[in-house]
């Protein structure tokens, strides 16, 4: 039995902040809290995150009528600072996080294995608002 061809999917944006400010917001719990949702009917009440190889990342995502909720977790493959991060997630998706900087932004590139259960425009569609959601903050915030 022939295995379907694994899908790759690409979010990207561009969030006018100095490298140092977009690392922080991206890695720190008490900023991944403000803007881990993909729209305003959603939040993220808790978040844990060990930036290190091998450290895990817990985000808890819930719709804030109580309706429903899940899990975001993983841990990291490779991080380098102010670049790059790669991580898999629990259910073995690799995901690659490239920060570009460009001469008056940061430019983030975030490319992820799509899963089986929801349709890929709407896996792009929520994966892109979140990083919208980022900038958003990121660049309001400081």
């Amino acid at each position: 039995m022939d295995e379907k061809p694994k899908v790759k999917l690409t979010v990207t944006t561009k969030v006018k902040a100095s490298k140092e400010k977009v690392w922080e917001c991206w890695t720190e719990p008490v900023h991944i809290k403000k803007w881990n949702q993909a729209s305003d009917d959603w939040h993220n009440p808790s978040a844990e995150n060990d930036l290190s190889v091998g450290g895990r990342f817990l985000y808890r995502m819930e719709a804030k009528d109580g309706s429903g909720g899940f899990d975001f977790t993983g841990y990291y493959d490779e991080i380098e600072p102010y670049k790059r991060i790669a991580y898999t997630l629990d259910d073995s998706r690799p995901v690659e996080v490239i920060f570009k900087e460009l001469q008056d932004a940061i430019e983030i590139i975030e490319t992820f294995e799509a899963e089986d259960t929801f349709a890929l425009d709407y896996q792009q569609q929520g994966w892109q608002a979140i990083l919208e959601q980022f900038k958003k903050y990121t660049e309001t915030i400081f």
